[in-house]
């Protein structure tokens, strides 16, 4: 495993924590009364963009999983409208997963469906620009030893602590605490970004720890 790879890796991890960071700070300058809880909707966006913009392009630029072969024009089109198809159906399974687990069924649906949003933005897209649109290479990595580079063991981990993240937001607000940051979903997605952040800091270090155990075989 080189070094230079896992560097890569950080560096590219870093920037999409100073995403965060920027869309949680930044819009304050141009929008008046921004403020993460106070206009919750609004930075529920402007993360997603962000994060998703940044994610697109540093795939773009590192190529982390060329492929070897030339795709044709029409090809690369009919994947990226898979890829738009995938991702609005991972928003929307999201949206149905989070209903079952106790959101609002009609009340708060547009606060429901941008933290959807979000959870596919931290999970789902990362898988499209990693692996595409093939539901089998998502099976394989998200399987036990079925990371095949260190980019997708960050995937593993980087998904796994957004997911996780956003279950432990939930067990705040059922208590009667009456804070701002318990109503729907602000703990919800604070907590996932968190894990996000959490996952993108620790997928690197794990890599680098643990990469004289870490033998990646083509398959």
């Amino acid at each position: 495993m080189r070094e230079a790879e896992v560097r890569r890796l950080l560096a590219a991890n870093l920037l999409c924590a100073l995403a965060i960071v920027l869309a949680t700070l930044a819009p304050a300058f141009f929008l008046d009364g921004f403020s993460v809880l106070g206009t919750h909707l609004t930075w529920l966006c402007v993360c997603s963009v962000c994060v998703a913009t940044l994610n697109i392009i540093l795939h773009l630029v590192l190529k982390p999983n060329r492929s070897p072969k030339r795709r044709s024009f029409g090809h690369k089109i009919s994947r990226f409208l898979k890829c738009c198809i995938y991702f609005f159906m991972s928003c929307i399974l999201f949206h149905a997963i989070i209903v079952l687990y106790g959101a609002p069924l009609i009340e708060l649906v547009t606060e429901t469906f941008l933290f959807a949003v979000l959870l596919s933005t931290f999970t789902t897209l990362q898988c499209l620009c990693l692996l595409g649109p093939n539901i089998q290479a998502w099976i394989r990595v998200f399987s036990k030893n079925g990371a095949m580079s260190i980019w997708e063991s960050s995937l593993q981990i980087t998904s796994v602590c957004s997911i996780l993240g956003a279950w432990f937001g939930a067990f705040p607000i059922p208590l009667d605490w009456d804070r701002p940051w318990q109503v729907w979903p602000i703990s919800c997605s604070l907590g996932a970004t968190f894990g996000y952040m959490a996952g993108l800091i620790i997928a690197p270090l794990w890599i680098h720890w643990n990469r004289k155990q870490l033998t990646y075989k083509s398959r």
